[in-house]
């Protein structure tokens, strides 16, 4: 590991730590040739997924992109940028768990809209009509209409499988 000071790469480790629920290692390291500190992070390196959209291009997922989405729909609403935080790593967590190389945009989508729908409600309305492509005020009325009726349905690793494969 180089020195971010120095540039030297010769170090010794001082500390070592679980560090972000256990997915990560922090370590405090110290440059054996100007002294200074630094800390670094070793994170499990996971194989890398494939989101392949509508019209069949196919890109590599991004956080940043899913929280960007999830941002717009919970814009004005009672949602913490920890909760969206908290909520693209456990759809990321869900895509890994998929073992799957290529994942479906629709399956991304489904997976944010009911883990939003347990957040808040407005802005899985929101983020609805943009995954549904709702055109009409009747869709939104509609999809009202369904959650007034039912509790959010639970998702399970097999409905991630079958709906991926679709």
């Amino acid at each position: 590991m180089k020195c971010p000071t120095c540039g030297c790469d010769a170090d010794r480790v001082v500390d070592s730590r679980n560090s972000k629920e256990g997915k990560a290692i922090r370590r405090r390291r110290e440059c054996l040739h100007c002294a200074r500190r630094f800390t670094t992070y070793e994170y499990i390196e996971s194989s890398p997924v494939t989101i392949v959209k509508n019209d069949g291009r196919r890109e590599p997922f991004t956080r940043e992109k899913l929280l960007e989405g999830l941002v717009t729909a919970c814009k004005k609403r009672p949602v913490s940028t920890q909760q969206l935080q908290q909520l693209v790593d456990s759809i990321e967590s869900q895509l890994q768990s998929l073992a799957e190389p290529e994942v479906t945009s629709q399956t991304v989508g489904h997976i944010a809209m009911l883990a939003l729908r347990e957040i808040d409600e407005v802005a899985y309305v929101r983020f609805a009509s943009v995954y549904r492509k709702f055109k009409e005020a009747k869709e939104f009325l509609s999809e009202l209409k369904v959650m007034s009726k039912e509790d959010a349905p639970a998702i399970t690793q097999r409905d991630l499988l079958s709906f991926s494969n679709n």
